[in-house]
């Protein structure tokens, strides 16, 4: 069982920046892929990242390749995200997610979700 929670949103401007974390319970978390994910009204859950257990694969959406970056502390039982260079297009709730060993980019691969954390970029 593995419980998550995200930090970090908030409102910032078109060019800015934010970082969020989503910290993790339990001992296994060094065992599990991570994922972000961002849903904004109306429209469906999208994949955004996802770094692999060991920290040494990632994957980004095209939409965000090159302005975010992920990354993990599996001594803090944590995981981050970089955003740079934000457009008002990434406006939506983040969320994180964990999945057993390997990375996934579809939603419905994840087994375990945090609450989300609203990002607003206005333009």
């Amino acid at each position: 069982q593995v419980q998550l929670v995200e930090s970090g949103g908030g409102l910032v401007q078109a060019g800015g920046s934010l970082r969020l974390s989503c910290a993790a319970s339990g001992r296994t978390f060094s065992t599990y892929a991570m994922g972000w994910f961002r849903q904004a009204p109306g429209k469906e859950r999208e994949f955004v990242t996802a770094i692999s257990w060991s920290g040494g694969i990632t994957s980004y959406a095209d939409s965000v390749k090159g302005r975010f970056t992920i990354s993990r502390d599996n001594a803090k039982n944590t995981v981050y995200l970089q955003m740079n260079s934000l457009k008002p297009e990434d406006t939506a709730v983040y969320y994180c997610a964990a999945r057993r060993i390997a990375t996934a980019k579809k939603w419905t691969e994840y087994d375990y979700w945090g609450q989300g954390t609203q990002v607003t970029v206005s333009s």
